[in-house]
C-alpha cells in the first residue's frame, strides 16, 4: 500500500517539477527533509547572508542551525525576544540578503508558486531583492492549479496560521475562510509566480514529506 501512495505523489511531484522548469525555475525532488538540507548546503557558501522567511517548513527541516554552524549570517525575524521594531528591521534586511529561504503556501502541478501574506514582507522579498530564493515545500503543498492553490491557502494554511498566531479572526475559530474584514486578518496580499522573475535565481525543492501548513 505504501508503494501505491509513493507512486501517486511521485507522479504529482514529477509533473510539477517538469512544469516549473518550463517556467524557468530550477526545481528538484528530495526524498526527505535531510536530503533537502543537504541540497541547500551544497549550494550555499558560508560567506552568503541568509534571509529566512516566516515559514514553519524551513524551521521543521532544521536548516537554520546547519547554516549557522557553517558560518552564515542569518536574518531571522522569528527569533525569541525580538521587539516589534527589531522584527521589522530584520524583515527589511532580508530583502537585501544574498539568499532568501522560504516555503510556498501552494505549488501547482502546472508550474506556479502561490503565496498569501499579512505583512507582505515575504512575498515582496520573494519577488525582488535577494540574488537567489530557495523554496522548500512538502508534498502536502501540491495542488492541481492556481484556483485550487488559492483555496488551499485560504481554507487550510491560513486558518492554521491564524490559530498559531492567536489571531482574532473568523478562520481561527471556524477553520475556514469567510473573506473577513477583521483587523487581524492575515490574508492581505497574494503573489502568484507564473514564471521566474528576471533578476532572481529561484530553486524549488519539493520534499516527499508533509511539511508546514
Amino acid at each position: 500500500m505504501n508503494n501505491i501512495v509513493s507512486w501517486f505523489y511521485e507522479t504529482m511531484v514529477n509533473e510539477s517539477i517538469k512544469n516549473l522548469k518550463k517556467h524557468d525555475f530550477e526545481a528538484l525532488f528530495a526524498v526527505d527533509r535531510l536530503a533537502a538540507c543537504e541540497e541547500i548546503l551544497k549550494r550555499v557558501p558560508s560567506d552568503k547572508t541568509i534571509g529566512v522567511g516566516g515559514s514553519v517548513t524551513i524551521r521543521e527541516i532544521g536548516i537554520i542551525d546547519k547554516l549557522k554552524k557553517q558560518g552564515n549570517i542569518i536574518y531571522d525575524h522569528w527569533q525569541d525576544g525580538l521587539s516589534k521594531e527589531e522584527s521589522l528591521r530584520i524583515r527589511k534586511t532580508q530583502q537585501s540578503s544574498n539568499i532568501y529561504l522560504t516555503s510556498a503556501n501552494a505549488i501547482t502541478i502546472t508550474g506556479e508558486i502561490i503565496n498569501i501574506d499579512g505583512f507582505c514582507n515575504r512575498i515582496s522579498t520573494m519577488a525582488f531583492g535577494p540574488d537567489e530564493v530557495i523554496f522548500v515545500a512538502g508534498k502536502n503543498k501540491l495542488v492541481r492549479d492556481v484556483k485550487e492553490g488559492i483555496e488551499r491557502v485560504k481554507n487550510i494554511a491560513a486558518p492554521m496560521n491564524a490559530k498559531r498566531f492567536g489571531a482574532d479572526t473568523p478562520c481561527a475559530t471556524l477553520g475556514r475562510c469567510v473573506d473577513c474584514n477583521s483587523p487581524q486578518r492575515i490574508c492581505r496580499g497574494t503573489l502568484i509566480l507564473e514564471r521566474r522573475p528576471f533578476a532572481t535565481k529561484m530553486l524549488v525543492i519539493i520534499v516527499m514529506e508533509d511539511l508546514g501548513f
